[in-house]
Formats: structure tokens, sequence, C-alpha cells
């Protein structure tokens, strides 16, 4: 059996304070590897350690400048310092990358136990016209040994059904997904969520920030698009145990027991025109395995 233990902390930054949002995020995952000690993964939310406030807040100007950061670099010396310390995975949200020519994205990353660098992502698709960083032109998975492979995307992403097709296309079985929604759209983006599973057969886990940061409502939604938790707008932690296996049972005999929409992929896909996309559709070889079992 193939479990996840996670800890999705619904929590929120010190407004425009790197240092002290970056104690609170140190202090909150000790906490979680005290209380919580079967945990393996953490994740907080969106732009959690660039510190960003509330949508009516004052914001100091040229803010996203002035909490970029370069990668790899001090802050993620820390990460991997504390990964290490706690024996945990952390997905510490996102920050703001400063590049070699000076470009700007919002990228997410996740830091091993042995307090590495397993993945960067760079937001593909900024909510735009309102975020100031540039998309980045890729999608990234990645592996936890023994256990199974995990997907990045950041809030506006769910709103694109090429982002989890894509993830679930590369393997994913999880989706992690650092948000900060402080608008009233949120009951859409959770809809996203839900339909995001259940046509890509994987585990959504949407942390988004709590009040006054964000509007709260993270949720973790399984293979079968059935959500299994959803806090309210405060500072709350959600800890769930994710059956990986779940994942592979679903894939092979269908969600409810009679949906298998990557199954059919396989069978068809390669016979579609999909112009849109440039050719047809290739099934990948996690899904060939699936077929050939």
């Amino acid at each position: 059996m193939r479990t996840l233990a996670i800890a999705a902390l619904q929590t929120a930054p010190v407004a425009y304070d790197l240092e002290a949002s970056w104690s609170r995020f140190a202090h909150q995952v000790r906490t979680v590897r005290e209380v919580f000690p079967h945990v393996q993964l953490v994740v907080v939310p969106e732009l959690f350690l660039a510190a960003e406030g509330p949508l009516l807040g004052e914001r100091p100007e040229n803010w996203m400048e002035q909490a970029a950061v370069t990668l790899p670099g001090p802050l993620t010396d820390r990460l991997c310092e504390l990964a290490a310390e706690t024996g945990l995975w952390l997905v510490p949200g996102s920050v703001f990358e400063r590049t070699d020519d000076d470009t700007i994205h919002n990228t997410a990353l996740a830091i091993s136990p042995q307090g590495e660098i397993a993945a960067r992502y760079r937001k593909v698709f900024p909510w735009q016209p309102y975020e100031g960083a540039e998309p980045g032109d890729s999608f990234t998975v990645f592996d936890i040994p023994d256990v199974g492979r995990m997907g990045l995307a950041i809030c506006y992403d769910g709103s694109f059904p090429e982002t989890m097709r894509q993830l679930a296309w590369l393997g994913a079985e999880v989706v992690v997904q650092p948000t900060l929604t402080t608008t009233r759209d949120r009951e859409m983006e959770l809809v996203c969520a839900r339909s995001n599973a259940w046509t890509n057969q994987l585990y959504v886990v949407n942390v988004n920030a709590s009040d006054p940061a964000g509007v709260g409502a993270s949720a973790i939604v399984d293979p079968e698009g059935t959500v299994r938790q959803q806090a309210g707008t405060g500072e709350e932690i959600l800890v769930d145990v994710l059956d990986l296996d779940a994942v592979t049972r679903v894939r092979r005999y269908g969600s409810a027991g009679i949906n298998c929409p990557w199954s059919q992929l396989a069978r068809y896909g390669s016979t579609i025109e999909l112009p849109m996309y440039g050719g047809t559709f290739r099934t990948p070889e996690w899904l060939k395995e699936t077929e050939e079992n």
C-alpha cells in the first residue's frame, strides 16, 4: 500500500515582512513534525515566503521586486536545512524568483528530506492582468521514492484544463497546488479542483491562504472528484493520508467503478485529430503499463 501523509497548512504570512514570515513558516513546520510525527509532506499557500499581504492592504511600492530571490540562494539554503532537520518533504508555497536576465517568475519548490531541491516550477498561467510575474513555459513533476509521482501547480493554473492533463500525462498521481485567492471566485476554483481530479483521476491538494491574506476554503480532492476535506476561512491544518494505490485502482477500473477516460484515450487517442495541439494523443508509458495489466 502506497500512502502519503500530508499536512496542508491554511495559514497567512506576516504581510510584507520576509524574515517574520520565514520564522512563522519554520515554526509551523517544526510544530507539524512534533504534533503529527507520521506526516511526510508539508505544504503552505502561494507566495507565503514572499510575505504577500491582503488584497486591500497598503502594499509597499514594487514589492515583487523587493521580495524576489535567486534560486538556488540563501532562501533555498534555509529550506534545505529545515527539511533535513525535520525529515520532511516541503512544498513551501511559491516565491518570486529573479532569474539571471532579471525576469521575475512566481515559482514553486519541492524540497526533499535529504535537504535537496527536488523540483522547481514556474507558474505557467499567472493571474493576468493582476499578477506581474512572467509566465513559465513547462510543467514539472517529481518522485517521492516508494510512494509516487507528484505534480506542481500554482493557483490560477487550475483554471486551465491543460495544466492538470499535462501533469497527469507526465505521470502525476497527486498535484500539490499552493494558492493565494483573495476574491469571491473561490467557489469556481473548487469546482475546477474537483473536475481536474475527476477527469485526470488524481489527487488535488489545493491550499489557499487564510484570512486576512486569502479567503481560505483549502481542499483535498480524491481521484474520483470527492472532497475529502475542506477548510473554512481562518487558519487551519488539514492532515490527511492519501492512498496512492487508489489512483491506480480508479485509473484501471474507473471513477465510481465505471468511468475510464484515460483507458479510452489509450484506445482511441492516436486516431483523434487534435489540431489545437499539433497532432494526436500520445499514450504515456504509465498508461501503457496500466492497459497491459
